[in-house]
């Protein structure tokens, strides 16, 4: 090859190279800490593009990890977690790692996740310590920690590892909820402590359980297993139940439109009271139905405030425009009043406007 060709060939690579996004060029054995920690081993995950460093020393039973993933969304959380009963989420012990509001630098708290419906910050049932987080320039964050692993589990030699990724955190320190796509079901496994290895996600494998496992164990396993792959439906009743009332009051106030008696039909009064008591309803219910949605999705504040001051301004509009309508309709009335009269007829005529 010619050194122009080669040349021209070496361009093109470095620049393909350039385009290829960190998180699909990046393996475990690239990344670095700022404190130059060491791990013996390392492992990238197969699902959520995350990567487990770690040593074991098996003489105390004690795992040092380092877990790198980022949030799903800028401000999410990431969590790496030991699962002591189980093969998925529920019964896990979760070191949660997310940016803090005020300060923006990442801390690390630690969840006892006792059910899909119960995800508390609480101390962990085995002990833990040099715990910390830390954010990376590439929008990931880092979870490192020391635990000592049970007796029981450290028999085997291998443990259930769960991780996972998730959009926000609100300001009371609770986390939003992770999607449900594939790999968010997908990002559980075993780890292997002593050969340094781990597999992908679990499809009824108690390979790593104790080999006395009884029927009533593998069931609830089974159910667990269930359970992930179709995480419990939330209900959110008060949302749920103000957008079928909109829904009928928005419904109704169009056919009203096809019922509106004329001017001066002698119901035309009760249908003004009726008409515009629904529209400001709507408009009252739908302003909360917005909010009640804030809540439950947990989006950045600055999504709310720009909501609170389209809100603020568009009412005050209102108001301004309402008022020049009442000015407007009290100058006509005072101008008939004030009418001069210029002869016989139009005496006549002020005289039958107030008769």
């Amino acid at each position: 090859m010619a050194p122009s060709a080669m040349a021209t060939a070496f361009i093109c690579s470095t620049f393909l190279a350039l385009l290829i996004p960190p998180a699909v060029s990046l393996t475990c054995s690239g990344q670095k800490f700022t404190k130059n920690q060491v791990f013996s081993t390392c492992l990238d995950l197969p699902s959520l593009s995350s990567y487990l460093h770690f040593s074991y020393d098996s003489s105390n039973t004690t795992l040092s990890v380092a877990f790198v993933a980022a949030p799903s969304k800028p401000g999410g959380w990431v969590a790496w977690a030991i699962n002591p009963k189980a093969t998925g989420m529920a019964g896990s012990q979760a070191l949660v790692a997310y940016k803090n509001s005020t300060s923006s630098l990442a801390v690390v708290r630690t969840f006892d996740i006792s059910s899909y419906s119960s995800i508390v910050p609480k101390d962990l049932s085995f002990e833990i310590w040099d715990k910390t987080a830390e954010s990376r320039s590439d929008g990931s964050l880092v979870i490192f920690a020391k635990i000592k692993i049970p007796a029981d589990l450290a028999s085997g030699g291998k443990i259930i590892q769960v991780w996972q990724i998730g959009p926000g955190v609100g300001a009371d320190g609770m986390l939003a909820k992770h999607e449900f796509a594939a790999a968010n079901l997908q990002s559980k496994g075993t780890l292997d402590l002593k050969n340094g290895h781990a597999s992908g996600s679990f499809r009824g494998d108690t390979t790593i359980k104790n080999k006395n496992v009884t029927p009533s164990e593998l069931l609830a396993e089974e159910l667990v297993l269930s359970s992930a792959a179709n995480p419990p439906r939330i209900t959110y009743s008060g949302h749920r139940n103000i957008g079928i009332a909109l829904f009928v009051l928005a419904t109704v106030q169009i056919f009203a439109l096809f019922l509106r008696p004329k001017k001066d039909h002698k119901y035309r009064f009760y249908w003004n009271i009726y008409h515009h008591s629904f529209g400001y309803a709507i408009l009252v219910l739908g302003i909360l139905n917005v909010f009640k949605g804030f809540n439950i999705l947990r989006p950045d504040h600055k999504w709310k405030s720009a909501y609170m001051i389209v809100i603020i301004a568009l009412g005050a509009i209102s108001l301004a425009l309402e008022a020049v309508t009442w000015a407007v309709v009290l100058k006509r009335r005072s101008g008939k009043f004030k009418k001069p009269y210029d002869g016989y007829n139009n005496g006549q005529g002020r005289q039958d406007e107030f008769f």
